[in-house]
């Protein structure tokens, strides 16, 4: 059975009331971005790029460097 035919089917036995806040749920949803579309995909994001993983291990080295810093 398909997702809207049970969502139907469920809501039938609701009173009208429980219904209306079915459906102001739903538009709140709708609100939120429920359908955005579909992803992009990053594959080929550093196509052009030449990082070598000594590049790597420089960055690395750089940001773990001086930590934990004596601050914290």
């Amino acid at each position: 059975m398909a997702t809207w035919d049970l969502i139907a089917e469920k809501t039938l036995d609701l009173s009208q009331k429980q219904q209306e806040e079915v459906l102001k749920f739903v538009e709140s949803l709708r609100r939120q971005g429920g359908s955005k579309g579909p992803r992009t995909s990053l594959r080929g994001i550093w196509k052009g790029f030449d990082i070598s993983s000594e590049d790597i291990d420089r960055a690395r080295r750089e940001m773990w460097g001086n930590f934990p810093h004596p601050d914290l």
